[in-house]
């Protein structure tokens, strides 16, 4: 059966991006009021207009802007029933990385997830309950060459999942993560200039599924976890990763035969 979220209004950061877009056309579908926020008027304003749902330019690294979204939304709503933290930044140059850009990566990964949590929290108290759902990645879980903030970062958030679903639960708040492997987005489709098969080849060796995901893939798991389907479902991490992190370092290739060739 499919979640059903007719009546039910989410909050949705990153709005503006690939994932964000595809994540909003599954609450569409679950029958949930959508409302995007993000830094991207522009994106923003767009991913609305496909999805039917509304938009609001916000950098969630500034408080003022973050109260005043959810204020508008409950003004336009009336409730908030799931906030889903997605924005992030992939500024990352490893060990060359100067303190700025630390703070940056923590600012909009993490701390902006807090405070956003910390806006909706009260409301979603006074209603009786509701869901958080926060974005981690693959990266969280594994070392990846020259890369250190965006996995600090996606690593505290699952971490701040589990303390944060610990502290809402006796209101009724659930929180969860989502930890996407590989999935289309705006810096695939650059870096390879709109070349899905060229993306899915070097994917491939990485997941189980032998491809990179859709951002509707990761927007159903989302749902479900915003919907009652998932009402014992709190504190928990979820691979939505086509078997990246099952996958071991010997991938598709056997190792011990080479020991004989």
């Amino acid at each position: 059966m499919t979640a059903d979220l007719r009546d039910k209004t989410v909050l949705i950061t990153g709005g503006a991006t690939l994932i964000g877009a595809g994540v909003a056309r599954c609450f569409r579908d679950a029958g949930a009021q959508v409302v995007l926020a993000d830094i991207d008027a522009e994106g923003g304003q767009a991913v609305a207009r496909e999805t039917g749902a509304s938009f609001m330019a916000t950098d969630v690294t500034r408080d003022e802007q973050v109260q005043a979204c959810v204020d508008e939304v409950l003004r336009a709503h009336g409730r908030i029933d799931a906030l889903v933290n997605l924005a992030c930044t992939y500024t990352d140059n490893g060990l060359a990385s100067p303190r700025a850009e630390w703070h940056q990566a923590l600012d909009v990964n993490l701390v902006s997830a807090v405070m956003m949590a910390r806006a909706v929290v009260p409301h979603m108290r006074a209603a009786g309950g509701g869901a958080i759902v926060n974005f981690s990645s693959i990266s969280s879980k594994v070392a990846q060459t020259g890369r250190w903030l965006y996995p600090v970062s996606k690593a505290a958030l699952v971490q701040l999942t589990r303390s944060m679903a610990m502290d809402l639960a006796p209101m009724n708040i659930r929180v969860n993560s989502v930890s996407p492997g590989w999935t289309w987005s705006a810096v695939m489709n650059t870096l390879s200039h709109g070349d899905r098969a060229k993306t899915d080849a070097v994917a491939r060796p990485f997941h189980l599924l032998r491809r990179v995901g859709e951002p509707e893939e990761v927007g159903h798991v989302v749902v479900f976890l915003c919907s009652d389907k998932a009402s014992f479902v709190t504190g928990a991490d979820w691979a939505v990763d086509g078997g990246y992190s099952a996958m071991g370092p010997e991938s598709y290739e056997p190792a011990i035969p080479k020991l004989a060739a």
